[in-house]
C-alpha cells in the first residue's frame, strides 16, 4: 500500500481545503518577504508547493520561484493557475529535492508541509537538503503546527457538506504516539456508496526537536513567529510555529 501523502494528494484534497484562498496567500508572501529580507528577483523554492498559490504570489511579487510537489495532480492545478508561466513547476520529493547545490536564495515550507515520514531520518533528512540547495547565507522559513496548541484545541470530528458538489465531507481527528492525525470521509449522502476515504498524519516536533536537528544540518533559527500576523511565539497559545533562518557558513 501506498503511504498515506501518495493517496491524500489529489482531487478530493482540492474538494476539502477549496477554503484555502488566493488573497490571503498573497497576505502571507508579503509578511514572508519581509522576515527573511529578501532582495527582489531572488530565487526561492516553495517546498511542498501544493496548488501553487504561495510560489504565484511570490512570482507576481517579482521573485524567481520554483515551486516543487509530489503531487501530479496538485502541480496539474498550479499550471492551470499559472496562465503566464511565472513558477518553475517540478515534481520532486522533499527528502532528496532534485536541484543541484546551493541554486536557491531561499526555501520556504509552509502550512505543516514537514513532518510526514515515519523515519526519522527521513524527515532530519528534508531539513539537510533544505541546506544543501542553499546558497551561502541563504535563507529558510519553515511554518509547522505547535504541538501544545494543536493538543489544546483538537476537534475531535466535524462534517459539512460542500454546496457545489453535495458530497458530505466528515472529518475525525486524534492524537497517538506523537502524531497528528486527521481520517476524512466523503460521499453523497443521498446515494448508498462507500465512502472515499484518507488519511493525513504529521508528527507532533516540538521547537527543540528543531533548533536540534537545523542545527545538526548547518541551518540556525534567527527568529521565531506565532502565527502569519508575526506576533512573538508562544508555547502555549500560538496556533503556529513559523521559523525563520539563516544556512551557517
Amino acid at each position: 500500500m501506498k503511504p498515506w501523502y501518495e493517496q491524500s494528494f489529489g482531487s478530493d484534497y482540492m474538494l476539502v481545503y477549496k477554503h484555502r484562498d488566493w488573497e490571503n496567500a498573497n497576505k502571507e508572501a508579503s509578511k514572508m518577504i519581509a522576515w527573511l529580507e529578501l532582495a527582489e528577483g531572488s530565487h526561492v523554492l516553495d517546498i511542498g508547493c501544493g496548488m501553487g498559490r504561495h510560489s504565484l504570489a511570490l512570482a507576481n511579487l517579482g521573485y524567481t520561484v520554483t515551486g516543487m510537489d509530489l503531487s501530479t495532480t496538485l502541480l496539474d492545478e498550479a499550471h492551470r493557475h499559472d496562465e503566464d508561466g511565472l513558477v518553475e513547476w517540478v515534481k520532486g520529493d522533499m527528502r532528496e529535492l532534485p536541484f543541484e547545490a546551493e541554486r536557491f536564495d531561499a526555501t520556504v515550507n509552509l502550512f505543516t508541509s514537514f513532518g510526514y515520514f515515519t523515519a526519522e531520518e527521513d524527515n532530519v533528512s528534508v531539513l539537510r537538503h533544505i541546506r544543501r540547495v542553499l546558497r551561502t547565507d541563504g535563507c529558510f522559513l519553515i511554518d509547522f503546527l505547535n504541538p501544545t496548541y494543536v493538543a489544546q484545541t483538537l476537534v475531535p470530528r466535524s462534517e459539512r457538506i460542500d454546496e457545489e458538489t453535495g458530497l458530505l465531507i466528515q472529518e475525525a481527528r486524534s492524537i497517538a504516539n506523537g502524531w497528528v492525525q486527521k481520517g476524512i470521509s466523503i460521499f453523497n449522502p443521498d446515494k448508498e456508496e462507500k465512502p472515499r476515504q484518507y488519511l493525513e498524519q504529521v508528527r507532533l516536533y516540538n521547537l527543540d526537536w528543531f533548533e536540534n536537528n537545523l542545527d545538526a544540518c548547518s541551518l540556525r533559527i534567527d527568529k521565531l513567529y506565532g502565527n502569519y500576523d508575526g506576533s512573538k511565539y508562544d508555547p502555549e497559545a500560538s496556533p503556529r510555529m513559523i521559523m525563520t533562518g539563516r544556512a551557517k557558513r
